[in-house]
């Protein structure tokens, strides 16, 4: 038995609507046009700039996260992040839907490994405006240790070979409005002396969230079939200060991406385009 286990199978609903502005604004921030209009589809992963968790000053902790509690269960450990997550796109949402999000704990699970206790969290997501799911997610959450002791600096080098490479500045002001568009308040993306003397990095953090975003948007410019599924995981933190190399190669039933600077990949993703 674990402390956790009664929080499995908890359960929880929102509604939000799909309106053009966050996902016109993010396109505009990636140095798109911002056409979009109601009744279009919405691109992949946008669905992430909605359904925000605004808690007042007091429900916050001091990573900048809504405090421990809640809906997720209250693990310990002071670092958490997004790890990963796989989805399934069985349907198109539209700017302007009325969506429901029903969200749902599949599991809790404790390891101990090189860098010390980890717990996973994994997060059912189920995305619905009105006619059946559009996206079923599921998202891996881990809480984990202090930092032993901080990570190297970013470092800066050329494109790998790949099919598709393309390179982007994730700089402090990129990161600034991502934060913004999606109210993640973590403070190792846009408040340095945070996330220097704090957490041990050597810089801002880059988010999963956006390198999933830029991954999937290559992936979509790149295929000439629609995409039904996407699984990611972060390897590496990467950060600002370098060049972030956006990467892909095709594959027979889609095309495996990754983020990467220097020699190291940051995200790594499987995109399909096979029938669901």
């Amino acid at each position: 038995m674990s402390e956790f286990d009664s929080w499995i199978g908890k359960s929880q609903s929102v509604v939000d609507v799909l309106e053009p502005a966050r996902s016109n604004a993010l396109s505009v921030a990636l140095g798109g046009d911002g056409a979009l209009k109601a009744g279009e589809e919405l691109p992949l992963l946008h669905h992430w700039l909605y359904f925000w968790d605004v808690k007042p000053p007091q429900g916050l902790g001091n990573d900048g996260h809504p405090a421990k509690g809640g809906f997720l269960p209250p693990v310990a450990l002071p670092r958490r992040m997004w790890a990963g997550g796989r989805l399934t796109f069985l349907k198109p949402l539209h700017v302007g839907d009325t969506v429901t999000k029903t969200s749902t704990i599949l599991s809790v699970t404790e390891k101990t490994g090189r860098s010390g206790t980890l717990v996973f969290v994994t997060v059912q997501h189920e995305f619905d405006a009105g006619d059946g799911v559009a996206i079923r997610e599921e998202q891996d959450l881990v809480y984990r240790e202090p930092a032993a002791g901080s990570l190297p600096a970013p470092v800066a080098g050329p494109a790998p070979a790949a099919a598709w490479a393309e390179t982007l500045d994730p700089n402090s002001v990129l990161l600034f409005r991502y934060s913004a568009l999606t109210m993640n308040g973590h403070r190792i993306h846009y408040d340095r002396p945070y996330a220097i003397e704090e957490e041990a990095y050597p810089a801002l953090v880059v988010h999963g969230p956006l390198q999933a975003t830029l991954l999937i948007d290559l992936a979509a410019r790149k295929l000439s079939a629609p995409i039904t599924g996407f699984d990611f995981r972060g390897e590496k933190p990467a950060f600002d200060g370098a060049p972030l190399h956006v990467c892909g190669d095709v594959t027979d039933d889609g095309a495996e991406v990754w983020t990467q600077q220097g020699e190291a990949r940051n995200m790594v993703a499987t995109v399909r385009t096979t029938a669901v």
